[in-house]
């Protein structure tokens, strides 16, 4: 016969294990895995607007097909929607081939998208072809629409940047809305890296103080993929070295204490590990707004696959020293676990 004392035991033990835990298996926590979503996406923008995440990634394929934009929004960094063709050649009749490293801002309640496309070339460089008409024509243009997800139209009509500066390939654009609400426009590939800054309505530039409409700021390894954010009132100015198509790839960074530098390379925070894929870089930043949490998010290639266009988009947590340098990233399979904007 039970005693009370007995009976109770039992009843416990069916709800905790003898060591106080839940019963049952372990909770299993919840994460986005990597990569974040299916197909080959790369050069990822990512963005808070609202209540709701959103990444902006490249399509990863052969420039011939490589011909228009999906995006994807989330509300927890965990489940995403898709958005299918948000921006294509269909709207962009001016690009033909190469639409890549898109970036997007908000302002006055629109979303302006800026994307490279053609991948345009200098007369006598040494990735000219006189016989290939879409290269001499191209760089940096700009669509614009009242919701992320678009319908998105051309604001110019024609590329925002279509000539050389300072060496800089018009691509791989980032637009950095400062605290005053300056808008700055760094660009640039072929080891070059320039600064602008946007005019109000955004279809051209205002002149530095010597009438030039760029200044090249690029710190030493540059490549390109240019990305700026602000913590605790310093600059962190992001890039990508090495060769895109290979496992040399990798994210670097400087710290300032303003938006124009002087950049000075402080390490490396994101390269290849061969337990979990080679060629990462080409990242964007997010923070959860309210809080000091910061993501990165990036591409990378998956082990085994080699091919040049099989990139993935990932993401994981970016972590700070006590002194604001950054840790190197930890690539994991797991990604990151929920984590809804509330404001």
């Amino acid at each position: 016969m039970c005693t009370r004392e007995v009976l109770m035991g039992l009843i416990l033990c069916s709800l905790y294990s003898c060591a106080g835990s839940p019963a049952g298996p372990e909770a299993t926590t919840i994460t986005s895995g990597n990569p974040l979503f299916e197909g080959w996406y790369a050069d990822p923008e990512g963005a808070v607007f609202g209540d709701t995440y959103w990444i902006f990634p490249t399509y990863s394929a052969r420039y011939e097909k490589q011909v228009f934009f999906d995006a994807f929004s989330s509300s927890d960094l965990v489940n995403w929607t898709k958005h299918e063709h948000v921006l294509d050649t269909s709207i962009i009749h001016w690009a033909k081939q190469a639409m890549w490293a898109p970036a997007i801002v908000e302002k006055d309640d629109q979303y302006f998208l800026f994307f490279g496309a053609n991948d345009v070339q200098q007369p006598g460089g040494p990735m000219w072809d006189e016989e290939n008409t879409i290269n001499h024509f191209g760089g940096i243009g700009i669509a614009v629409a009242d919701d992320p997800a678009g319908p998105y139209r051309d604001l110019l009509g024609k590329p925002l940047v279509s000539d050389f500066y300072n060496g800089a390939q018009p691509i791989d654009q980032y637009v950095f809305r400062d605290a005053d609400g300056t808008h700055y426009f760094f660009y640039g590939g072929w080891g070059h890296c320039n600064i602008g800054v946007l005019n109000a309505d955004f279809t051209g530039f205002i002149p530095w103080p010597d009438n030039s409409l760029f200044h090249e700021i690029t710190p030493e390894g540059y490549v390109e993929g240019p990305f700026m954010f602000i913590r605790n009132g310093k600059y962190y100015f992001m890039w990508s070295e090495g060769g895109w198509t290979n496992s040399t790839y990798k994210v670097a960074y400087a710290i300032a204490n303003r938006p124009t530098g002087p950049f000075e390379r402080l390490g490396t925070i994101l390269q290849a590990d061969t337990t979990v894929a080679t060629g990462a870089g080409h990242h964007s930043v997010i923070n959860s707004p309210g809080t000091d949490d910061w993501y990165i998010i990036y591409h990378r290639r998956p082990i085994p696959n080699e091919d040049r266009d099989h990139r993935v988009t990932c993401i994981d947590r970016l972590y700070f020293n006590e002194d604001g340098t950054i840790q190197p990233v930890k690539m994991t399979l797991e990604g990151v676990p929920p984590a809804k904007i509330s404001r």
